[in-house]
C-alpha cells in the first residue's frame, strides 16, 4: 500500500487544486463533467486513480491530446514539478461516436488524439464540438448511458440477470450493447459500483461482513472478492478498512 502522507486530504490540497465545469448545453448529453487538476510536486509523487467505466479527453500544455479509456483496474500517475491537465469525463455509454469504433477497443489504453487541441476547457469544448452528433448520443448510446446510470443508482442491482429482467432484455444483448458502447461489461459495471458503495461504508466506520458481500455479488468465494477488490481500487478490503 502506498504510504506517502501527501495521499491524506489536507496534505493533497496544498499540492493540488481540482476544479469541475459543468458542460454547454449542446455537449450536456455526452460530457459529464470538464475538469483541470494544477499541481506542485517537488518530488514526484504517484497518484493512485481508481477506475471508472468512463472515457476521458485529456490534455496538458504543449503536449498532444489523449484519449483514455474505460480502465478496468486502478492505475498510477506520476506527478512531478508544477503542471496543468484538463479533461473531458464523458457519460458512460456515449463515447463510441468520439472513439469511432467499439468503445471496447480503448479499455485500458491511452491514444494520441490527431490534431491540435488548446490545453484548456474552450479548446476540449470545440474538439467535442466537431467530433460529436450535432443531436446528441444515438438511441443505443443513449440506452447505455441510462443503463449505466440505473446500475449506479440502483444499489439492490447486483446480478446481470437482474437488470436484463428489469430492462426486459436478455444477457447477451446486454453484453454486447456494453461491450459497444462502454467499453467494460455489464457484470463489471455493477461490480464497479457495489464495491465503491462498500468503500464507503467502510469509510463511514460501518462493519462490512466480507462473505455476505461476497455471496450477493456472486463471487466463488470471500478469496475472489478480495483479489477484485484489490485489481480496482489498489489494496485488499482489510488494509483498505485499516486506515478507516
Amino acid at each position: 500500500m502506498d504510504e506517502d502522507p501527501r495521499r491524506l486530504p489536507p496534505a493533497r490540497a496544498r499540492h493540488q487544486r481540482v476544479r469541475t465545469v459543468l458542460p454547454p448545453a449542446d455537449l450536456a448529453g455526452f460530457v459529464e463533467r470538464f475538469w483541470i487538476v494544477d499541481w506542485h510536486y517537488d518530488r514526484p509523487y504517484r497518484q493512485k486513480v481508481v477506475p471508472y467505466p468512463q472515457v476521458h479527453l485529456t490534455v496538458q500544455p504543449g503536449a498532444a491530446a489523449m484519449l483514455a479509456g474505460p480502465a478496468t483496474r486502478y492505475v498510477h500517475r506520476e506527478l512531478t514539478g508544477t503542471g496543468r491537465v484538463v479533461g473531458a469525463a464523458l457519460r458512460a455509454g456515449t463515447a463510441r461516436a468520439l472513439v469511432g469504433a467499439p468503445v471496447s477497443t480503448v479499455t485500458d489504453r491511452r491514444c494520441p488524439v490527431a490534431g491540435v487541441v488548446t490545453a484548456d476547457v474552450n479548446g476540449l469544448t470545440d474538439h467535442l464540438r466537431a467530433r460529436l452528433p450535432a443531436d446528441g448520443p444515438d438511441r443505443a448510446a443513449a440506452q447505455a448511458r441510462d443503463l449505466v446510470a440505473t446500475v449506479a443508482g440502483d444499489r439492490s442491482l447486483v446480478r446481470v440477470d437482474d437488470l436484463a429482467r428489469d430492462t426486459a432484455t436478455s444477457v447477451r444483448s446486454l453484453q454486447r450493447l456494453f461491450h459497444d458502447h462502454v467499453g467494460v461489461g455489464p457484470k463489471w459495471v455493477i461490480r464497479r459500483y457495489r464495491l465503491h458503495e462498500v468503500t464507503e461504508l467502510m469509510a463511514a466506520g460501518v462493519p462490512v461482513r466480507w462473505a455476505e458481500v461476497a455471496a450477493d455479488l456472486g463471487y466463488a468465494d470471500q478469496a475472489h472478492l478480495s483479489r477484485d477488490f484489490t485489481r480496482m481500487f489498489g489494496e485488499p478490503p482489510t488494509s483498505y478498512a485499516r486506515r478507516y
